[in-house]
């Protein structure tokens, strides 16, 4: 009788400990840090069980069958990680793979871009922007600008010059017409002809 009652308070003891039991019910990529601990509990329980006398046979039983629990659910942990490490290696080999092609597609173009040296640059020629001149050259057009610059200056003094010239002739001119006193009318028309077709030239 009394081991009737022991096995009774036991069945009843694992009716209370539904909540850890379900541990090892659970889908084994499902396990948290809360079934690890119940699992380890259980496990426990039944270890110390196997020290009382007449509850050896059942502890022993259930330790059993805990212990091929875990083990099929580290099984089945191992192999999903496994299978997860496989299918990232795959990914990774058909990574390399994509990028071997791509560069063996854009070779040429690299290549070219690496023989262009430091001195050297790619210009796109539909580009409004891109620079359509050499440096010499633009040395060139800014040195003839530089000298037409001065020869207009020289021209510019060469005029103030000539008008002054011009001026100073003329102030002449009427002073020795005003002091012959009434030349003749011919020679001061030509005169006057020849100073119009100068002026005109300037």
């Amino acid at each position: 009788e009394e081991e009737l009652e022991e096995e009774e308070e036991e069945e009843e003891e694992e009716e209370e400990d539904d909540g850890p039991e379900r541990a090892l019910e659970k889908n084994p990529f499902q396990p948290t840090a809360g079934d690890v601990y119940d699992i380890s509990s259980l496990v426990g329980r039944d270890l110390l069980q196997l020290g009382a006398g007449p509850l050896v046979p059942a502890a022993l039983s259930r330790l059993q069958f805990r212990i091929v629990r875990v083990l099929e659910m580290l099984e089945a942990l191992v192999s999903d990680s496994s299978l997860a490490a496989e299918q990232l290696r795959a990914e990774r080999d058909s990574l390399r793979r994509e990028l071997e092609a791509m560069r063996a597609a854009a070779g040429p173009a690299s290549d070219q871009q690496l023989n262009l040296g430091p001195d050297k640059m790619v210009i796109d020629l539909t580009d409004p922007n891109r620079p359509r001149f050499t440096l010499q050259e633009l040395r060139d057009v800014l040195q003839e600008r530089n000298q037409l610059k001065t020869q207009l200056l020289v021209v510019q003094e060469e005029l103030q010059c000539y008008k002054r010239g011009i001026i100073s002739q003329k102030r002449d001119q009427t002073e020795e017409l005003e002091k012959e006193g009434g030349g003749s009318s011919a020679s001061s028309s030509s005169k006057d002809s020849e100073e119009k077709t100068i002026i005109k030239r300037l």
